[in-house]
């Protein structure tokens, strides 16, 4: 099996990211989950997060996680950081504010770049 993916980490959580936005989701992820995120073993992860294409309207994207036991997950701030970098640096978001649908509801990025690039991005996450 051949698979296309990037590594990323923020603030030392660190993901496998698959850009589904053509392809859709692996019917595999669960497994693929756990068997990619297997440290000393595999590419080693926190888990697989999913770039995905917007369901919803005036969304830039869809974000979905799948932690390292293959269980899906609502939301991670930092993972969902690195999805803002990911869609900026290549070019398939060209504004600096976005909004990433996850399980957890619509979040709100901002981007501060410099030189073409994502230097630094918030995250909106909501109360507590």
């Amino acid at each position: 099996m051949k698979l296309s993916f990037t590594k990323m980490q923020g603030c030392a959580n660190d993901y496998i990211y698959l850009d589904c936005r053509a392809s859709g989701v692996p019917a595999d992820i669960a497994a693929l989950a756990q068997r990619l995120s297997a440290r000393h073993f595999s590419v080693g992860a926190d888990g697989i997060i999913c770039i995905c294409a917007a369901q919803t309207a005036g969304a830039d994207g869809m974000m979905r996680i799948f932690n390292a036991d293959g269980s899906e997950g609502r939301m991670c701030g930092n993972g969902i950081r690195c999805v803002g970098k990911y869609l900026y640096d290549k070019g398939i978001v060209k504004k600096e504010y976005m909004t990433i649908e996850t399980a957890g509801g619509i979040k709100s990025l901002l981007l501060y770049t410099r030189n073409g690039k994502a230097n630094t991005i918030s995250v909106g996450m909501g109360k507590a």
